[in-house]
């Protein structure tokens, strides 16, 4: 691990801050992270839909690797082009019915945010 991810300021307790340094983060660094098993990519149920899962995001590969334990413990880091991500990922997700997840803690607590609205507030930050 590079120092640079070492001295990462920790994620917050407030979803809506940490939502706010997701847009920043991915649009500086120009990538996101999110999880890939076996099986796919992580996901689980929607607190927000009953017909939704969600699949977490993070904008920073210390923040991703931080949940890779319990039922993601077999899961790796896996970084999408930012580019890529608002381009195809995000219409994809909307269209399989997948809401995103920003910037979880280790607790899975974060905002859950429907794919078109995030596709919206990056296009309005870059």
């Amino acid at each position: 691990m590079s120092n640079s991810q070492e001295n990462i300021e920790p994620l917050s307790e407030d979803a809506e801050e940490n939502f706010a340094r997701f847009i920043a983060d991915g649009l500086d660094n120009g990538v996101v992270f999110t999880l890939e098993g076996d099986e796919g990519f992580a996901l689980c149920a929607s607190e927000r839909s009953d017909n939704a899962d969600v699949m977490p995001f993070w904008s920073q590969r210390a923040f991703a690797e931080a949940l890779v334990a319990d039922d993601w413990a077999d899961y790796k880091v896996v970084a999408i082009d930012m580019e890529e991500f608002v381009d195809d990922w995000l219409t994809g997700m909307h269209d399989d019915v997948i809401m995103v997840g920003i910037n979880w803690t280790e607790d899975l607590e974060g905002l859950e945010v429907e794919p078109l609205d995030l596709l919206e507030t990056i296009e309005a930050n870059i």
